[in-house]
């Protein structure tokens, strides 16, 4: 087996991916540190920066997993809080984000996913998106794989429940149309970069 090293502060995100790269002979390490943000709202220059220093930490092949969360129609600035979600305090007041909410007809929203990974040579990103709407109430019982608290209050496309009160077969298969950008780079990781790792690395 190949080991990885998945840097981040949330255990949840980290038990979400495991199994997925495991299921392919690929064991990833997590190391739980909360690395600092550029004050950007850029999610993809931000995940660059965060792999950065996460590789300059470990030294050794790293992946970091960003998301924005982008609420089309927020009142008085549209896409808010966008790669702000957690410097924002949005994921952290969901009862206040219903509230500032709960006036506006359009409460379409979508995840943002950028992943990250660093060889010391070169930066490779994959991204994902997972588009609904903002609930009225948050619904759902805790959840260790929860990769936010907006799980409660999300409901993807086509979906009548909010990811928290999915289980882990309907989260998977649900009907959303929803990309993964961890998925992404499993597929090119196992099939291109591992198998072909001298083409990548720089002389």
């Amino acid at each position: 087996m190949e080991n990885l090293t998945y840097i981040t502060g949330n255990y949840g995100k980290y038990v979400s991916v495991k199994d997925k790269f495991e299921s392919i002979g690929i064991t990833i390490d997590f190391y739980k540190c909360d690395l600092d943000e550029p004050e950007v709202n850029d999610i993809k220059f931000i995940s660059k920066e965060k792999a950065r220093c996460a590789f300059d930490l470990l030294k050794s092949p790293i992946f970091v997993i960003d998301s924005g969360f982008y609420i089309n129609d927020y009142p008085n600035n549209p896409g808010y809080p966008g790669a702000f979600v957690k410097r924002s305090g949005v994921s952290t007041n969901i009862e206040q984000l219903l509230d500032i909410m709960k006036d506006v007809n359009d409460k379409s929203c979508y995840f943002m996913d950028c992943l990250t990974f660093y060889d010391g040579y070169d930066y490779y990103q994959f991204f994902g998106v997972s588009k609904g709407n903002l609930s009225k109430k948050i619904s759902g019982s805790n959840n260790k794989k929860a990769l936010s608290n907006l799980w409660y209050v999300f409901i993807p496309n086509n979906c009548v429940k909010t990811l928290a009160e999915m289980s882990d077969s309907e989260r998977n298969n649900r009907p959303d149309g929803r990309t993964s950008a961890t998925d992404e780079f499993i597929k090119w990781y196992k099939f291109k970069y591992k198998n072909n790792k001298n083409l990548y690395l720089k002389k």
